[in-house]
């Protein structure tokens, strides 16, 4: 990440108003590629919290980083006027893993940004940003690697990261993602407690729940421009035929659910059978089983950190159990991946909850979708190219998209992007983690019904991890609470 002073030659920088944080005027933000932000103006009002919404690859996240004079490598930022003199900034990504250090322990880097905080004047400990980011101060946690964590202790890490620095404005990208019901509703207490203290809080998110419960002033983007602004009520009268559909998605999302199974039970497509798993000398799952059928979609749900990734990632190979057979179609298979033939692993495809870092951060997407079918079924190339196209039109990207590098990509168009590649093998069994977090209301409608129609029509085997009971409602025939086992 750059810093925007690099190349914005002809930003200028006063004091904000008393009653504005951040101001900014003709703010425009292009790649190689296409125009990211087009020529927007922007108030951040000081201490409360400003939502900025819109369906992934509207620029929310571009705009967010060119409020702290920071660009992605390859995006080229300008504005006439910028207004932010005084304001320390923290931030908390989407995705954990692009901040989180894979080779230090978390208490190691904990104290070793305490103690960068400090020297800069910061007052708050290692315990105290941990307490308000809901993250546990556990010695035996505190040891782990930042991969041994779940998706959501990963985020409230993070959250804790930037709390240490003691912000005067925090810009928060999607932090509820991945979060179970208890964690997120404390996060957007936090969220709420930390405005009222005096804190500036910029959310950048596709949860209009967490909008209606947190926010004081909501900007709408379409296409990298502002096209409706105000505050929490115009989600119930939505003027911009964009926030209409967000809106009307939501609410199709909250209201449907699954209809009954057309197809008889059959035999068992994939089985985890008494699996034991962890890290280390700490189990995560013990004797776990699951069974799934072709057609079927069983959900995993429960707090973050009671194994359900870990379940997933050992259906797929990804982490060897110590206990326990993974079985498909009856077949035991080996329990790690580089033990598996081609057809297996095309067989079982897996859906990451981090999309981007299961991506090649220098091949294109377009490379990395067609691999799958080249090298594990044997595709012509033109016969995987036409897999490609026809996979990212079923999760409704642009292949034009697709031609870019995954840092390019928007977290939502990631996550589409990840589907697409998973999609492409023509897979018997498809795990999904954590798969609708990144996307806008609208993207989520169309891959939940791309999810229902894959296991009615096609007969595939859908195993779904989430946090969205509105998810696991609508496309789960049946639900393992991890609580139980």
């Amino acid at each position: 990440m750059s810093h925007v002073a690099t190349d914005v030659g002809r930003m200028t920088e006063t004091t904000p108003t008393a009653c504005t944080a951040i101001q900014v005027r003709g703010l425009t933000a292009t790649s190689a590629e296409r125009t990211l932000v087009d020529h927007i103006d922007l108030d951040v009002p000081a201490r409360g919290v400003t939502a900025i919404i819109g369906s992934s690859g509207s620029g929310k996240t571009t705009t967010a980083l060119a409020l702290m004079g920071e660009h992605r490598p390859g995006v080229s930022v300008t504005a006439a006027r910028t207004n932010s003199a005084g304001v320390r900034f923290g931030f908390v990504p989407q995705h954990p893993s692009a901040v989180l250090n894979p080779v230090l322990r978390l208490g190691t880097a904990l104290r070793e940004i305490e103690r960068s905080a400090h020297r800069a004047g910061s007052t708050i400990s290692v315990a105290e940003a941990l307490q308000r980011a809901s993250f546990p101060l556990d010695r035996a946690l505190l040891r782990r690697y930042p991969h041994q964590l779940s998706g959501g202790q990963q985020q409230r890490l993070v959250i804790a990261h930037a709390l240490l620095t003691d912000p005067t404005c925090l810009i928060m990208d999607e932090p509820t993602t991945g979060q179970d019901p208890v964690h997120r509703s404390v996060i957007l207490d936090e969220i709420a407690q930390l405005a009222e203290s005096g804190l500036t809080i910029v959310l950048l998110t596709h949860d209009l729940g967490a909008v209606r419960s947190v926010a004081d002033h909501v900007i709408v983007m379409a296409g990298g421009r502002v096209i409706e602004t105000g505050g929490t009520d115009l989600l119930d009268a939505p003027v911009q035929e964009q926030t209409r559909a967000l809106v009307g998605a939501e609410s199709r999302t909250r209201r449907q659910s699954r209809p009954d199974r057309t197809t008889s039970p059959g035999a068992t497509r994939l089985s985890l059978a008494e699996i034991t798993a962890g890290f280390r000398k700490s189990a995560v799952l013990e004797n776990f089983t699951v069974n799934i059928e072709p057609g079927e979609c069983v959900a995993l749900v429960g707090p973050s950190g009671c194994g359900k990734t870990t379940a997933a990632r050992v259906a797929a190979g990804l982490h060897q159990p110590t206990a326990g057979r993974v079985l498909l179609d009856g077949r035991p298979l080996a329990g790690a991946i580089h033990g598996r033939v081609r057809s297996d692993l095309a067989d079982i495809a897996y859906v990451a909850q981090d999309a981007k870092a299961a991506f090649d951060p220098y091949r294109t997407v377009w490379e990395q979708i067609l691999r799958g079918p080249l090298r594990l079924r044997g595709a012509t190339h033109a016969a995987a190219a036409a897999a490609a196209t026809h996979a990212l039109d079923r999760v409704g990207l642009d292949p034009q998209i697709a031609l870019q590098r995954p840092g390019s990509l928007s977290g939502g168009e990631a996550q589409r992007a990840a589907l697409a590649r998973a999609l492409a093998v023509q897979p018997s069994v498809l795990i999904c983690d954590e798969v609708t977090t990144g996307l806008d209301p609208v993207a989520q409608q169309r891959v939940l019904e791309l999810l229902s129609e894959l296991t009615r029509q096609h007969a595939i085997s859908l195993l779904v991890i989430s946090h969205d009971t509105g998810v696991v409602r609508t496309i789960a025939d049946d639900v393992v609470d991890m609580r139980m086992e």
